[in-house]
């Protein structure tokens, strides 16, 4: 993963993210094997990479070109720096108790697969769309058609 703070460089390493919110602190342990830690108000997003070596967030795409066709909602999360991304958020209202959101970006090909938000960096989060529909339609049985197993 690569925490990418306020105003500072970007640490890579690796973390335990089930302790996360419990604190306010966010621990990573960098590549050479020391801990760092952060707390939650300096964190801007946290990005899980597929690699370390990679060109960072700041050149991947932030918005979608299109509607998103990932089921959940589509929300646009604006910093307190005024710095923005768009992402797919879960459609689980179960996920948005904690110390922030994980969200899927905007490009699934890119070295990011997945973003974590502290509430702490946002100024806002907007829903722009709901992608997908719990609600089924029944379907209709075709006119003529004989029920067999009505009662």
């Amino acid at each position: 993963m690569v925490v990418h703070r306020f105003d500072r460089e970007a640490v890579r390493g690796y973390a335990e993210t089930s302790s996360w919110g419990a604190g306010g602190e966010i621990e990573v342990m960098t590549p050479g094997g020391t801990v760092a830690r952060f707390p939650a108000s300096d964190v801007k997003l946290v990005c899980f990479v597929k690699e370390f070596d990679a060109r960072g967030w700041a050149g991947e795409q932030r918005v979608f070109k299109s509607r998103p066709k990932s089921e959940g909602l589509w929300v646009r999360a604006r910093f307190r720096d005024n710095d923005y991304l768009e992402g797919i958020l879960p459609n689980d209202l179960a996920q948005t108790e904690g110390s922030g959101f994980l969200i899927t970006p905007p490009d699934a090909t890119s070295n990011t697969q997945r973003v974590y938000i502290p509430k702490a960096a946002l100024s806002e989060m907007k829903v722009l769309g709901v992608v997908g529909s719990p609600v089924h339609k029944k379907k209709k049985e075709p006119e003529g058609q004989i029920g067999l197993f009505d009662q």
